[in-house]
């Protein structure tokens, strides 16, 4: 502060004599305060304490210029240019200059009004010659210039900031044209771009893009008077045929910025630019940076493209057009309602030099940004698509020649095409039937896809394109086309054809049966199309491939709506042919089925298309798969997807019997519960040698629900071949209760156990070490069993009794040598849940009619047989129960 104050009488002092003083005194006095103001600015970190500062700028400014117009009067321009650079430098005798255009810099950098004051000084004027003979006039350097170079860059930088300053205002602009160097300027960027000095190229469009988003009405009749644009445009006609094209996009972005930024202040230099061939220059440059390496140029060629895009809402009228709207159309699509903004589309003449430069090249960037630039005028206001599409027809146009473009183009393109539907809700007819030529042709397999993937996801935002894609053909189109590749398939009876395109091919088939399946999903009639062109036998065959069976299984679940019985037919026998070991198959299958059985009217189909011995003989399929450890090719398989098999084959079985006591009867009286504990018996995990198990006295006792607790949430866990026992004793509890097919997918709750287990493990350790170990949002622990429910429910209801029965046939088989304390111990385990399963009187009367009592009997006489045996007392208890309810004596003889 005491610098400051101690500046600001020394510069007090100065104003009081300076009037008396001769100009070269004046000078020297001011030189000499000037390194002090720069010292006190630096050690005060840019806090300026000094009430003269407008008037110091001033005089600053005004020297600096009286110095400038010295040193360039009456040189040419090569001597006035070194005089300037000498006039500038940080060393040498010539020091004053830099300080002065510090001194400036630093002023100019203050507040508004001390930058009036700078460019009152004459200085705007003064800037623009140096600026002009510094681009214009290149210097040849030496071995001494090049120690200089970090000076050289530093005085640049203060040279380039100021005129920014000043620039940037209005006033600056105004100070600026009584040099009479702008236009100049201008005019040797579109002429001398390949002779000027290369370090002064940024620099120089730097300041003049300033100066264009600064144009005044006096600027621009300035320009126009001299026909600044006019002799531009002319002269980068020569250049674009000399020049590499980076380079003369750089150039011409100068001049279109100024033709674009003008606009709203008026349309003059527009208008000159139009009537002078610009758009034909434009379109030249443009085609002439097809090939150009990824980034070079890029900076200038977008910014040619992004103005030429703002150009074409730069109009005095609006566009009238009057369309005709091709119906139907979606039902919240309204063109009268459609109120065009500001931002409509009123030049057509930049937007041809868009669209001529996409049908005439296949350049990857410049094709995509152009599609960008339609994209963004789109979103400006969306009634510019049906000006543009009304009277240029581009993406019409494109449709003919998107299969020659790149294939990101025709991704990017397609893309487009499908916001028309899902952004502006309308339904494009015309351009839909160009696409669907283009599928049908198939020129480019890559675009065919793509075209496709375009009108599948059309499809899948609104039934409407279900009649619209009938009643144009393409459906027809698809179903002709997966019919000759599936008799291909059928003749390669799998083996992979030696294609170099099949990937692609292959990629295409799965959209095909991708929009077959959407075009028939909530339609009874196309549906109805598909099977009366006979294509069910030949749908079937792609559910063989993986990549194909997803698609293949909707549009076969759409085929259940009209007959259940044919699509119960496929998938049963689909399942019963498929190999032992395509496992993947028979679970997409069985997910399929589930879906179906959702519907009680497909149950009989699914009873008299022999289902209940399909999902049978699945269980039979996979004897000894549950092995411990596993063997053969089992062990490659896991046993997770083993269990997951088992579950949905079983899932499937309850979907079937619920609820459906015809189902339920033909079950029972086929003795299909019988067959499913022998097969269930016969996975592996169940003890099958016959030989007589040894009683063991019991040292502690577990429920089924800790069992359960044990196998799936502890940190202990079981036997492998007991925790697989007790997966298929927990899904026929929830069959009993007839809510398997209800539950989660097995992957799922089996996922939801083992975060159980790692909740409660956590909330163990916690416990444990109740500082050390801090879990936020730690969750209680949940057992197993607490996810599909409690097994021990009190008054349980038995929906399938001959499930129970199922449980008492595996009950002898839960053993394993070497682990006859834990066999017993699940055993009596399991007997004491089946007890819990019958203590109502009504549930006691339904399991004594399925034949249970006689089930416990046959099935666990070695038990009855020996007081000593642990399960002795416990069956003997249910046998009581049961008893009290038979009615009949011979079935307690």
């Amino acid at each position: 502060t005491l610098l400051w104050e101690t500046l600001g009488k020394q510069f007090v002092e100065y104003e009081q004599v300076a009037p008396f003083l001769i100009p070269e005194e004046q000078q020297r006095r001011l030189l000499e305060f000037l390194p002090l103001f720069l010292k006190a600015w630096d050690q005060s970190a840019g806090v300026i304490v000094f009430p003269n500062i407008q008037l110091l700028a001033s005089e600053v400014s005004k020297l600096l210029t009286k110095e400038i117009k010295r040193n360039l009067n009456g040189k040419p321009a090569e001597e006035a240019r070194l005089a300037l650079e000498q006039l500038l430098k940080q060393k040498g005798e010539a020091g004053d200059g830099h300080l002065l255009l510090k001194s400036v810099y630093l002023l100019s950098q203050t507040d508004l009004r001390t930058m009036w004051n700078i460019i009152g000084s004459g200085l705007p004027a003064a800037l623009m010659q140096c600026l002009y003979l510094f681009f214009t006039v290149p210097l040849k350097k030496t071995s001494d210039d090049r120690e200089t170079s970090e000076d050289d860059a530093q005085t640049q930088e203060m040279l380039v900031k100021i005129m920014l300053n000043m620039y940037k205002e209005e006033q600056g602009i105004e100070e600026l044209l009584a040099a009479d160097k702008l236009q100049s300027l201008i005019i040797a960027t579109s002429s001398l771009w390949d002779q000027c000095s290369h370090s002064w190229k940024v620099p120089t469009g730097c300041v003049l893009r300033t100066i264009s988003k600064a144009q005044t009405k006096n600027s621009i009749v300035y320009l126009q008077a001299v026909d600044c644009i006019k002799i531009a445009v002319q002269n980068l006609f020569t250049l674009a045929d000399t020049l590499p094209a980076c380079d003369v996009c750089e150039a011409a972005s100068i001049v279109l910025c100024f033709v674009k930024d003008s606009y709203p202040v008026s349309p003059a230099l527009l208008t000159e630019f139009e009537n002078n061939d610009g758009y034909q220059l434009l379109l030249k440059i443009l085609l002439r940076c097809e090939g150009l390496q990824q980034n070079e140029g890029d900076p200038y060629l977008d910014e040619i493209l992004d103005m030429l895009t703002c150009l074409t809402t730069c109009g005095k009228t609006e566009l009238k057009v009057s369309g005709n709207i091709v119906h139907p159309q979606l039902p919240h699509f309204d063109f009268e309602r459609t109120q065009p903004s500001g931002m409509t589309v009123k030049n057509l003449q930049p937007f041809q030099v868009l669209q001529s430069i996409f049908q005439r090249s296949n350049d990857q960037h410049l094709c995509g940004r152009i599609l960008a630039a339609i994209g963004t005028i789109w979103a400006w206001d969306r009634v510019n698509f049906f000006l543009l599409e009304w009277t240029l027809q581009p993406i019409n146009q494109f449709t003919d020649i998107i299969h020659f473009k790149p294939h990101p183009v025709q991704v990017q393109f397609f893309r487009l095409v499908e916001s028309i539907v899902l952004d502006l809700s309308y339904v494009p007819h015309e351009i839909l039937k160009k696409v669907q030529y283009l599928i049908k042709e198939n020129i480019v397999p890559f675009c065919t896809l793509t075209a496709l993937q375009c009108l599948l996801s059309m499809t899948q935002k609104d039934l409407l394109f279900s009649d619209i894609f009938r009643d144009s053909g393409l459906l027809g189109l698809l179903l002709a086309l997966l019919r000759k590749e599936a008799k291909i398939l059928r003749k390669s009876a799998g083996t992979p054809l030696p294609n170099p395109k099949e990937g692609t091919e292959k990629e295409l088939n799965v959209v095909m049966l991708k929009m077959v399946a959407a075009l028939t999903a909530r339609s009874v009639r196309n549906t109805v199309v598909l099977k009366d062109y006979g294509m069910v036998p030949y749908i079937k065959i792609f559910l063989d491939d993986e990549c194909y069976r997803s698609a293949t299984l909707s549009i076969l679940e759409q085929l259940s709506v009209i007959n259940y019985e044919e699509y119960m037919s496929i998938i049963i026998g689909a399942l019963c042919s498929s190999t032992q070991w395509e496992l993947h198959l028979k679970l997409d299958l069985l997910k399929s089925l589930l879906r179906i059985l959702e519907s009680p009217k497909s149950h009989s189909a699914f009873r008299a298309c022999s289902g209940f011995n399909g999902l049978l003989s699945l269980l039979s399929d996979m004897e000894g798969a549950l092995q411990d450890p596993p063997c053969g090719q089992w062990a490659a398989v896991g046993q997770n997807c083993v269990l997951e098999l088992v579950f949905y084959a079983l899932q499937g079985i309850t979907a079937a019997l619920h609820l459906d006591p015809v189902n339920s009867t033909f079950f029972q009286r086929n003795g299909l519960f019988e067959k499913m504990a022998e097969d269930l018996g016969s996975l592996g995990c169940f003890w099958t040698e016959g030989k007589k198990q040894i009683p063991v006295r019991l040292e502690k006792t577990r429920t089924f629900a800790e069992f359960l607790d044990a196998a799936f949430c502890s940190s202990k866990p079981l036997p492998e071949w007991l925790k697989n026992c007790i997966w298929i004793l927990n899904f026929l509890d929830h069959m009993v209760k007839g809510t398997l097919h209800q539950e989660s997918p097995f992957k799922e709750r089996k996922l939801e156990m083992e975060e159980a287990r790692d909740d409660q493990e956590a909330s163990q350790a916690q416990e444990e070490h109740p500082v050390a170990f801090k879990r936020p949002g730690n969750k209680l622990p949940a057992s197993a069993y607490m996810l599909w429910g409690s097994p021990e429910e009190k008054d349980c209801t038995i929906v399938h009794p001959g499930a129970v029965c199922v449980m008492v046939r595996l009950l002898p088989k839960l053993y394993k040598e070497g682990y006859a304390q834990l066999s017993q111990e699940i055993q009596c385990a399991v007997v004491d849940h089946i007890q819990s399963l019958v203590k109502s009187e009504k549930s006691r009367q339904v399991m004594c009619e399925c034949g249970l009592l006689s089930t416990v009997i046959t099935s666990c006489q070695d038990a009855f047989c020996s007081d000593s045996h642990p399960l002795h007392l416990p069956l003997t208890r249910v046998f009581e129960k049961l008893a009290s309810q038979a009615v009949e004596p011979h079935v307690l003889r």
